[in-house]
């Protein structure tokens, strides 16, 4: 499946959104980074921490949640002052957590240790099946609220 990308026109509404539909490829998780940071440059936001957050969460959907011929989907929204970062794929059997730091190894295991430290919150929202959503949110700065 190929790469679908679409936003909502933009009104006169402190409402912005972007969603994107990826393949659940390693491409597809570096191609969801690049499009959150063009899209949050765009509205004239702050890359970090949500590019970092963004990364994490499509590398997780590509890796743990990947189903073959199944995408993944990426959408960032801001309400007021909190920008929210949803990564949807159809392994809802497959719910991320922290890893202790004892049982991180090498290779794996700290991204949502990184997703924690950085988001205001985050959580994991299932349906409908076999879907589910894991989201984050930041905090923007007063500045960067302004539609």
């Amino acid at each position: 499946m190929g790469d679908v990308i679409g936003e909502t026109p933009q009104l006169d509404s402190p409402i912005r959104n972007f969603h994107a539909q990826l393949s659940p490829t390693p491409r597809g998780a570096r191609l969801a980074r690049l499009l959150a940071t063009e899209q949050l440059r765009s509205w004239g936001l702050p890359l970090d921490p949500a590019a970092l957050i963004v990364g994490e969460l499509a590398a997780n959907a590509v890796t743990h949640g990947r189903v073959t011929g199944r995408d993944f989907r990426l959408l960032l929204y801001v309400i007021g002052d909190t920008l929210r970062i949803e990564v949807t794929d159809t392994r809802s059997d497959r719910v991320p957590y922290v890893v202790q730091p004892a049982e991180a190894d090498g290779e794996s295991g700290r991204g949502m240790v990184l997703v924690e430290a950085l988001a205001a919150r985050w959580g994991v929202s299932e349906g409908p099946a076999p879907r589910k959503t894991v989201w984050a949110e930041v905090r923007l700065p007063p500045e960067s609220d302004a539609p």
